[in-house]
């Protein structure tokens, strides 16, 4: 838990930088975005969403070398470092569902939301949640013995944090990850 607060009081720092986007209406920045609430980024352009992912995917590796706020940390044998995104499909799990166990607990500290919505591609919140916690685990190379527990960070000033077999997932972020599958929907005609 104290890595936790720890992980939370050293991302927090960078929380309010801006980050312009490329030609997106919006105003809003990578920041504001993980700040939000997914309900809020759902009222944002497709093409807003996709402009912020894409921003977050590409800072992250800048992020890594201590320029800017730390979008993927994590701690591993004591030490904290920063992962880079990956810009592969968050969404098709490379493991097959075979890797890492995943705990959706009902005890932490907020609940996953199990409806389904279409910001998330037609999944829930929970869902999407472990396609991507699934992904990133085998992008950044993490494999635990025991479970991993997931749970929802509502409002992290980062994307995805792990911490000693903790996946900590921004709900916004899945918003802005499940956004690069969304295409803008013509109206229907008959």
């Amino acid at each position: 838990m104290l890595t936790l607060c720890v992980l939370g009081l050293l991302t927090a720092c960078g929380a309010g930088v801006p980050h312009p986007s490329d030609n997106v209406s919006s105003a809003m920045t990578v920041g504001q975005a993980l700040a939000a609430t997914p309900e809020m980024l759902e009222l944002e352009p497709v093409s807003a969403r996709q402009a912020l992912y894409r921003e977050v995917t590409r800072n992250a590796p800048s992020a890594a070398n201590g320029s800017e706020q730390v979008l993927f940390p994590i701690i591993q044998n004591g030490q904290l470092h920063a992962a880079t995104a990956t810009t592969a499909d968050l969404f098709s799990v490379p493991d097959a569902g075979e890797g890492a166990a995943l705990v959706f607990s009902a005890q932490s500290m907020e609940r996953w939301p199990e409806d389904r919505r279409e910001s998330l591609l037609g999944l829930s919140e929970r869902e999407a949640a472990e396609m991507v916690a699934r992904s990133l685990l085998n992008a950044w190379g993490i494999h635990s013995a025991v479970g991993i527990r997931v749970d929802r960070a509502i409002g992290a000033p980062y994307a995805v944090a792990y911490a000693d077999g903790v996946m900590r997932v921004n709900p916004s972020f899945l918003c802005l990850a499940a956004s690069t599958g969304l295409r803008s929907r013509a109206p229907v005609t008959f």
